[in-house]
């Protein structure tokens, strides 16, 4: 009888190193969205018409973090390289050039939204809004509310930066698990601020939306310095380290550049459809708002598997293995389809009780049945949950290689050039609301999805000749 052949890029103390990585670092990134549900889920026990207020703040609060995150997962990238050829006790300059970006990134951008955000949804739903029967009924209101919320998350700002600079240093030297427990340490502090400030716990007045702002921003505060304690007591990080090589800062930036314009581009995108579903109604920002937050959530998973797929990738590279880079490279695609699989039955299968967990049964919204039009919602959502998977991952792995251009190129046309506008033609022009909305998000990842993992696939099967921007 015949041996079962298996793929190069398949061998079993491969995928368990994967998964090894991946789950840790999967679980650790839930926490970030899990605090995002957790809002959504005790907001729409109590006020689910404020969920809009808090979705479209993001746009510049997002923005902002995704620009910062990026810029600073060139301190993951040169730590796993330095990682891969057994010099990681010499991060610890790494860590302090990406820890002094993240302060100087939080206080800008903590100073630029706070002051832009009256004038930017003042401008968004007041004056470019459309106008007519079924739009928003208080534009004026919408704008207020929204940056109310937005001035509160920006105070948060330096505090996500240090807990995102932290998050990557330990995941780099290969400890996740930490990150894990203080950011689930993290998501039961936001639990017990949302109970107080939205659901008016312990004799504290409801704050709605502003209270999501509120719990948000101290969570993250809370995170941000204990991981920075850890790293101080447990990691190389603040300890003396050698002189690196000359191109070294300029590389750690220029690996995070392209990174930053891709997250930019993705979470721009997506944050701009928030504001496309107000101008159709405050009931199409919530049906599609809850949806994405499964979607959301479901991309932590992802976010494991890309980020493991990262770190060993970046890992072969520094050991110049080449084909080892695309083993890494493919077994971490084909991880995120069979992942998506599962994923994407689960929200199908399970679509009545998931919208019930989001909000009250009873809620209504301009005589609209939240919970059931969330539902009708999910079947949609879990095709796209895969393709979002898929950019991610393979974006992951090329940057890893110090390509970075490519994956940049693809998330702007494909959120910027597509999404906005199918979602627009979709939602608004046609009048399909909620689920034109979630249609247009669906067209727009799947060509980012495809065109990432194409051109990751493109670059194995290069021959060698050297490293590509």
């Amino acid at each position: 009888m015949r041996s079962m052949n298996w793929p190069a890029w398949a061998r079993p103390a491969d995928i368990l190193d994967l998964l090894r990585l991946s789950a840790p670092i999967a679980v650790s990134r839930m926490a970030w969205m899990l605090m995002g549900v957790t809002d959504a889920i005790v907001l729409g026990q109590f006020t689910p018409a404020e969920l809009p207020f808090v979705l479209n703040s993001w746009l510049p609060i997002g923005v902002s973090l995704g620009f910062g995150m990026g810029i600073l997962l060139g301190v993951q990238v040169l730590t796993s390289e330095l990682m891969g050829i057994g010099h990681g006790a010499e991060s610890g300059r790494i860590f302090r050039r990406g820890l002094m970006g993240a302060v100087v990134l939080g206080l800008l951008f903590g100073v630029a939204v706070y002051a832009v955000a009256p004038p930017l949804f003042h401008w968004l739903f007041v004056d470019l809004a459309p106008r007519g029967e079924g739009h928003m009924s208080d534009p004026a209101y919408v704008a207020a509310s929204t940056s109310s919320v937005t001035r509160i998350l920006a105070l948060s700002l330096p505090g996500f930066m240090i807990s995102n600079v932290c998050s990557y240093y330990l995941e780099a030297l290969r400890r996740p698990i930490l990150v894990s427990v203080v950011s689930y340490f993290g998501v039961a502090a936001n639990l017990a601020l949302d109970l107080a400030f939205v659901g008016g716990y312990w004799g504290v007045p409801q704050m709605g939306a502003d209270g999501v702002a509120i719990a948000t921003s101290g969570s993250r505060w809370l995170i941000g310095v204990i991981l920075l304690v850890c790293v101080a007591i447990l990691t190389p990080g603040l300890r003396p380290s050698p002189k690196g090589a000359a191109d070294e800062a300029r590389r750690q930036y220029a690996v995070g550049l392209g990174t930053a314009v891709s997250n930019v581009a993705e979470w721009g995108g997506f944050n701009l459809t928030y504001i496309i579903a107000t101008w159709i109604s405050l009931a199409a920002n919530t049906v599609y708002g809850y949806s994405v937050q499964l979607v959301g959530f479901c991309f932590m998973f992802y976010l494991g598997i890309a980020s493991a797929t990262s770190v060993r990738v970046a890992e072969a590279s520094g050991r110049k293995n080449r084909q080892e880079v695309a083993n890494a490279g493919r077994l971490g695609v084909v991880a995120t389809i069979l992942l998506g699989a599962v994923l994407g039955s689960i929200l199908i299968l399970f679509n009545d009780t998931l919208s019930h967990l989001l909000v009250r049964r009873d809620a209504v919204l301009d005589g609209v049945m939240l919970a059931p039009a969330i539902a009708s919602l999910l079947v949609v959502a879990a095709a796209m949950t895969i393709f979002d998977g898929l950019q991610a991952t393979a974006s992951f792995a090329l940057r890893a290689q110090e390509i970075v251009w490519w994956p940049s190129l693809i998330h702007i046309g494909s959120f910027f050039l597509v999404m906005l506008p199918a979602c627009y033609w979709l939602g608004l022009v046609e009048g399909r609301g909620a689920h034109g909305m979630i249609e247009g998000a669906l067209i727009g990842v799947l060509v980012a999805g495809t065109a990432q993992t194409a051109v990751l696939e493109w670059k194995a099967a290069r021959p060698l000749s050297g490293r590509a921007a």
